[in-house]
C-alpha cells in the first residue's frame, strides 16, 4: 500500500527537472518537464508535495524535539526511497561583479535539483530562517524552496513555502547610474 503523496516510478532517472537544462533528474512518473515551464512547475510542485508528505509522516511518527540532523537524515533516505535525488548539504557557489565565490552557503536539501529544504529544529522559526532560504533560491535560480521546522508542536506550525519571485525588471530611470555624464566642454 502506499501512503498519500507516494508515487510509483521506481527510481527510473532521465529527464532534467528544471526547464533550461538546469540540474536534477526525475523520475519516471509521467510528469516529464520536457524544457516548457508549465511542465517543470507541475514537477517542482510535484517534488514539493512528496516532501511534504514525507516531512508530515516523519513529524508524526518521531514527533517534535529530535536533533535537526536526526530529522535531515531520515528524511533524505524516505525521499531516496520515493525516487527522488536527495543532495545533503550542497555547497552554492556564485559570482557577483566578475568575482567567484565558492564557499558561500551550505543547502540543508536540494530535491531532484529544483527544491531546496532547510531544515530546523527549534521551538519557532525567526524572519531571519526565511531570509536564509529565500537566499539559497536566489543563488541557485529556484523558484520553491520549504522551510521545515521539527521542533515546533504541529507540522503545520512547522512548514513555510517560500517562493522566489525575483525577477530582473526592464530598465527605468530609476536606476543607478553607472558612468556620470560629462559636462559640455567651456567654450569662452
Amino acid at each position: 500500500h502506499r501512503g498519500p503523496g507516494v508515487f510509483a516510478g521506481g527510481g527510473e532517472v532521465g529527464k532534467k527537472c528544471r526547464a533550461g537544462g538546469g540540474g536534477g533528474t526525475r523520475v519516471g512518473d509521467g510528469m516529464g518537464c520536457g524544457g516548457e515551464a508549465r511542465d517543470a512547475e507541475s514537477r517542482v510542485e510535484h517534488v514539493a508535495a512528496v516532501v511534504v508528505d514525507a516531512s508530515y509522516h516523519l513529524h508524526r511518527e518521531r514527533g517534535p524535539g529530535l536533533l535537526e540532523s536526526v530529522y535531515e537524515t531520515v528524511l533524505a533516505r524516505m525521499l531516496e526511497q520515493r525516487g527522488l535525488r536527495v543532495e545533503r548539504h550542497k555547497t552554492i557557489s556564485f559570482d557577483f561583479h566578475g568575482l567567484h565565490f565558492d564557499e558561500g552557503f551550505r543547502v540543508d536539501l536540494l530535491i531532484d535539483g529544483c527544491c531546496v529544504v532547510e531544515l530546523k529544529s527549534i521551538e519557532r522559526t525567526a524572519p531571519v530562517h526565511l531570509k536564509q532560504l529565500l537566499t539559497y533560491l536566489r543563488l541557485l535560480h529556484l523558484r520553491l524552496g520549504l522551510l521545515i521546522n521539527f521542533g515546533a508542536a504541529t507540522f503545520k506550525d512547522g512548514i513555510k513555502r517560500r517562493v522566489n519571485g525575483h525577477h530582473v525588471f526592464a530598465p527605468s530611470r530609476l536606476r543607478v547610474r553607472h558612468a556620470l555624464p560629462r559636462a559640455p566642454p567651456d567654450v569662452s
